[in-house]
């Protein structure tokens, strides 16, 4: 098998998986596929820096980015981090300002962009588009309002237990019961910052879960005993 075989992907179902395109039609979205490009990024790696110009938006095939505030100090700020089949820069593109944050790849990484020339002419052409794609935005924003919520309203051991819980499978429907071991997808500094925390408090909360056999830690492999309890404990 050659190596551009293997890396062939299928483009308008990667697509049709987005939350972002879920409600758009198959046509709408072999239309936008046909248009999109492959990027491909070493780690650390950017994509783009603060300030720079929006000239579409992008959706992780495989590998991460992390996006991020810089710092004069060098203490970044880690807004998310992004996986396979997330998208992301929609909402600057719609509003035509420049990033706000830089893009950086933590993992090789491959890319597809979407020129937002691409979405425009739809959203000019086809009127039920725009209804779809402000559906599909709704359903961002409606996620990162709980995002905003669980930083505010949660404590640290929360914010740390509620991402531990996120990588467990079938947790958004509660099944999740037993013990299981999870892979931390990126480093523990990027994680805490991710989560608002110094990297000294995710040490900590990491040890007190671990002094109260909740989990054990070894570098990124996470066992987590008991979810149950897990989902219940309090710091």
């Amino acid at each position: 098998m050659t190596q551009h075989t293997e890396n062939r992907i299928d483009i308008p179902a990667l697509l049709a998986r987005l939350p972002l395109f879920q409600e758009l039609t198959a046509e709408q979205v072999a239309h936008i596929a046909a248009q999109a490009r492959e990027k491909r990024l070493a780690k650390g790696e950017m994509l783009f820096q603060k300030g720079d110009p929006s000239r579409g938006f992008y959706v992780v095939v495989f590998g991460q980015l992390k996006l991020a505030f810089p710092s004069s100090t060098g203490n970044e700020k880690v807004v998310d981090i992004l996986g396979p089949k997330q998208s992301f820069g929609e909402a600057v593109m719609f509003m035509d300002r420049p990033y706000p944050v830089f893009a950086e790849a933590i993992s090789d990484t491959l890319l597809l962009h979407v020129a937002k020339d691409t979405v425009f002419d739809l959203l000019q052409s086809d009127p039920s588009f725009a209804r779809h794609m402000l559906a599909g935005l709704a359903m961002r924003l409606h996620s990162l309002v709980q995002d905003v919520e669980s930083y505010s309203l949660r404590s640290s051991a929360q914010r740390v237990i509620g991402y531990l819980l996120q990588h467990c499978p079938n947790e958004s429907n509660g099944s999740c019961e037993g013990s299981i071991d999870i892979t931390l997808p990126t480093s523990k500094q990027i994680i805490a910052s991710r989560l608002n925390l110094t990297p000294e408090t995710l040490s900590r909360i990491f040890h007190d879960l671990a002094e109260a056999k909740l989990i054990a830690v070894q570098g990124k492999q996470i066992t987590i005993n008991d979810l149950k309890r897990l989902r219940e404990y309090d710091l």
